[in-house]
């Protein structure tokens, strides 16, 4: 199918409210819009992502457009210029887009060059937006929980000989489970890359979530060399305060460590 360049002027424009309450008020998996649509106002967590998915162009007026999220493009810049210095070519790569939601991360790696992608997420609704919006961006697209691996989509999975994993705007706050990042991870091959981006909290000492326990087991173990970490602006709040995130684009050592994965069993998040 040929690769179409999503355009947010073909939708509709929302309208869009952002409630008074600070954004420091709330945690950033909490916060919240409303949606008026056809004289009725709706209440949307930024986390509902299958309902704002259902919604064509939404999901791009609100983070990219009203909130300014530069992630795609930055995760996948930084990804780039790592493999350039490492000469290696993009063109080469396999990726396994991890979150791939309704595929803008997927838009951004054929931009920098990327020949095949594959792209997985959780959330039907997510798939549909993405065949909706972006026909043909990932060669193959599967609706699959990491958390708890189908056989037959995990065969199927496997086939693609993955030398790259991505992550985008997806990690933490239970969207993508620890233990559903790591049977991803394992399915990279060895010395191949991994790109991802992650809240800035994640990384202090003081966080003890399964996720930045996991993140930090792999840098203390050496399972992921880094290459390349950097904090920038995510995006910013409903305030207008700057949300900072680091971009860590590393190389894989080894797989996750069978002591590390047993743990995960029992992590949410």
């Amino acid at each position: 199918m040929e690769r179409q360049q999503y355009n947010i002027k073909e939708h509709q424009r929302y309208n869009i409210k952002f409630p008074i309450t600070k954004a420091h008020q709330l945690e950033q998996d909490s916060a919240f819009f409303s949606l008026n649509e056809n004289e009725q106002e709706i209440k949307l967590r930024f986390h509902d992502y299958g309902e704002i998915y259902k919604h064509p162009g939404l999901y791009e007026q609100l983070f990219y457009q009203r909130l300014k999220c530069n992630s795609p493009k930055k995760v996948s810049d930084t990804l780039n210029k790592v493999l350039r210095d490492n000469r290696v070519e993009m063109t080469e790569l396999r990726v396994l887009d991890l979150g791939a939601g309704n595929g803008m991360f997927g838009e951004q790696l054929h931009a920098v060059g990327v020949a095949r992608v594959i792209g997985v997420d959780i959330c039907e609704e997510a798939y549909m937006a993405c065949e909706r919006d972006r026909p043909g961006v990932y060669d193959a697209y599967y609706v699959h929980d990491f958390s708890d691996p189908d056989p037959i989509t995990q065969k199927n999975l496997v086939a693609w000989q993955f030398d790259c994993l991505s992550c985008v705007a997806a990690l933490g706050f239970g969207d993508i489970p620890a233990k559903a990042f790591a049977n991803a991870f394992n399915l990279v091959s060895p010395s191949g890359w991994i790109a991802f981006n992650i809240k800035e909290s994640f990384l202090r000492e003081s966080d003890l979530s399964g996720f930045s326990r996991l993140i930090k087991a792999l840098l203390v173990n050496d399972s992921l060399e880094v290459h390349h970490l950097e904090r920038y602006r995510h995006r910013i709040s409903i305030d207008g305060r700057p949300l900072f995130y680091y971009a860590l684009v590393g190389r894989k050592k080894f797989d996750i460590p069978a002591g590390i994965m047993a743990n995960l069993d029992h992590t949410k998040n």
